[in-house]
């Protein structure tokens, strides 16, 4: 059953699906068509979810996984060097450590 942390490493995979940068409707596709059936019988998380990856993309974003996006709503999700190299895995945990 996912979790709100199973949120950021989606984030990162889909994000690199898509090139290393993606808008929020690409990348909540991405997940949802990966991750959907994890999704479903994850309680209140399933009612959540789409507002809950935006926090794991703040999240990877203040940790230097994401780049900037200066307060800019309509602005892309690109990931960093950081994030490109990083296993998902690795970062997933490393944020959540933090």
């Amino acid at each position: 059953m996912a979790d709100r942390s199973s949120l950021k490493g989606w984030v990162l995979d889909a994000l690199r699906e898509l090139g290393g940068e993606g808008k929020i409707v690409e990348v909540c596709k991405v997940v949802w068509r990966d991750h959907g059936d994890e999704l479903t019988p994850s309680g209140d998380l399933f009612y959540t979810w789409q507002y809950d990856i935006r926090w794991a993309a703040q999240h990877l974003r203040d940790n230097g996984y994401l780049v900037s996006v200066q307060k800019r709503r309509d602005a892309p999700w690109v990931l960093s060097e950081l994030g490109r190299k990083t296993d998902t895995d690795a970062a997933a945990e490393a944020v959540a450590r933090r």
